[in-house]
């Protein structure tokens, strides 16, 4: 039986199901170090086509998901109705084009393809410009035909603000989204909602906390959660209230489900699917050892009405936000992963740009624009226990960041200041004060607002005036001041 399941267009020649399938599973079936067999996990994902759900996310780190993929696309007879996308996860540092097309090469060569559907990139560390870098020759890539469409995964709306506005054609998203975990109501929505780029919703099920299952049930003993997933979510509970909040949650769910006769993980996932600005929801499956098929495909045949999500609404509003905006996650503090840190993804987060000590006790930092050596002078400057950023703007190597975004350039330079300050020793949390230009007094706004949504808690002193700017294209600039505090 074929499931009719919704599409959706993300891009030219890009139509999906609502509902894609999601591989992570592979990565934690494969935690003895035992690859799962590539022939008969690609024939499980065969009924997944069949049912209508056609498309499968997957990443460079999945495990052997990438080989799987590979033979199904050599060995399946529907291999032609599937789509697959994939992720590529570089460690932090720096980057060349050499290493870009080798990573996108090495994904051709495993899923036996000419042409990624999709590749979304993702960047852990802002402050590294390195990120640009990549994703310029990305497109580079994608302009020669060995992607289809680039997107990203676990940004947040200021730097996926950035990357558009620099002239990237970004289709998606990536973001956890959740009845837990609503981050991305709040800005990425709307935003992705004004500019064309659609959210591609994971974790709506929460590793299956969000089920039946767990309705009722006495708090388990998180060090034995289970799975990868269970792992990671399982600290998504507790930043939201712990177990009480979750039986909240599960019950308003369950009373939902009993009156539309479906399961309580359609109900959160349909609460996700309705969500403005949600193109698609990844729902996870474990091939070859469990699947949902049937409950996946109850996921259209109701719809949740105004009483339903009053419901839920007057329950999800009393937990504890999640905190931060979309990804933040992965990096910054409560890191909410599956150990609870970033170790099992990379070694650490090497300077992002390179600095001179010199005689006189001073340290210098260098970002590398023609600006610093023609007009003589330094990105920052450290002396003792203070770090003197010069005036920045949204400039890297030779390419102006941000577009005619106001906002976009102010999170780029903010992002520029970030740098130079973690180089030298320092956090962005040290800056005491900051000073912002604008060429535009009606830009005045946007600006502003950027710089609260990054100094947010921190709060230095402030000025901003209008002043011309060297260069017609840049609409701010800042400069910075910071005090390292004692042991830091």
């Amino acid at each position: 039986m074929t499931t009719t399941v919704p599409t959706v267009d993300l891009g030219p020649g890009l139509t999906v199901p609502r509902v894609l399938t999601g591989l992570w599973q592979i990565a934690d079936l494969e935690r003895d170090g035992v690859p799962v067999d590539p022939v008969a996990t690609a024939r499980a994902m065969e009924p997944y086509v069949e049912h209508g759900f056609s498309t499968f996310d997957l990443a460079d780190h999945y495990g052997s998901a990438e080989v799987v993929v590979g033979t199904f696309r050599t060995s399946s007879p529907l291999a032609g109705r599937a789509r697959f996308f994939t992720k590529w996860v570089p460690e932090p540092g720096p980057l060349n084009r050499s290493q870009v097309e080798a990573a996108v090469r090495r994904s051709l060569d495993r899923m036996r393809t000419e042409r990624l559907d999709l590749l979304q990139f993702h960047a852990w560390h802002y402050p590294d410009p390195s990120w640009l870098d990549a994703l310029g020759w990305l497109d580079d890539l994608r302009r020669e035909g060995l992607i289809g469409a680039l997107g990203v995964t676990n940004f947040d709306t200021a730097h996926l603000r950035v990357a558009v506005a620099s002239g990237i054609p970004l289709v998606s998203n990536q973001v956890s989204f959740s009845l837990l975990d609503r981050r991305a109501r709040t800005r990425l929505a709307p935003w992705c909602l004004q500019h064309g780029v659609g959210i591609l919703a994971y974790g709506t099920v929460a590793g299956g906390w969000l089920s039946e299952r767990w309705l009722g049930r006495p708090e388990p003993d998180w060090e034995r959660a289970g799975t990868w997933s269970e792992m990671k979510y399982g600290r998504f509970i507790r930043a939201i209230g712990g177990w009480d909040a979750l039986q909240a949650v599960l019950a308003a769910a369950h009373g939902v489900a009993t009156r539309h006769g479906v399961s309580l993980t359609n109900v959160a996932t349909r609460y996700v699917l309705d969500q403005p600005g949600v193109a698609a929801v990844i729902v996870g499956a474990r091939l070859g050892r469990s699947e949902h098929l049937a409950d996946n495909g109850r996921l259209f045949g109701f719809h949740l009405d105004d009483r339903d999500r009053a419901e839920l609404d007057r329950v999800l509003d009393q937990l504890t936000p999640v905190p931060g905006d979309t990804g933040d996650e992965y990096r910054k503090p409560p890191f909410l992963t599956a150990s609870g840190d970033l170790s099992h993804h990379l070694a650490g987060f090497p300077p992002p740009y390179p600095t001179r000590p010199g005689p006189d006790g001073r340290t210098r930092c260098l970002s590398g624009t023609s600006w610093e050596t023609l007009a003589g002078f330094s990105r920052a400057v450290r002396s003792g226990n203070r770090i003197l950023v010069s005036g920045t703007t949204a400039t890297h190597g030779g390419r102006l960041i941000g577009g005619t975004d106001p906002a976009a350039q102010a999170h780029a330079v903010i992002d520029k200041i970030e740098g130079a300050i973690l180089s030298l020793g320092g956090r962005l949390g040290d800056v005491v004060r900051t000073r912002v230009y604008v060429r535009r007094l009606e830009d005045w706004e946007p600006v502003a607002r950027a710089h609260g949504e990054r100094f947010v808690g921190i709060q230095p002193a402030n000025t901003l005036v209008r002043a011309d700017l060297v260069g017609d294209e840049y609409l701010v600039e800042m400069e910075a001041e910071a005090e390292v505090a004692s042991g830091d």
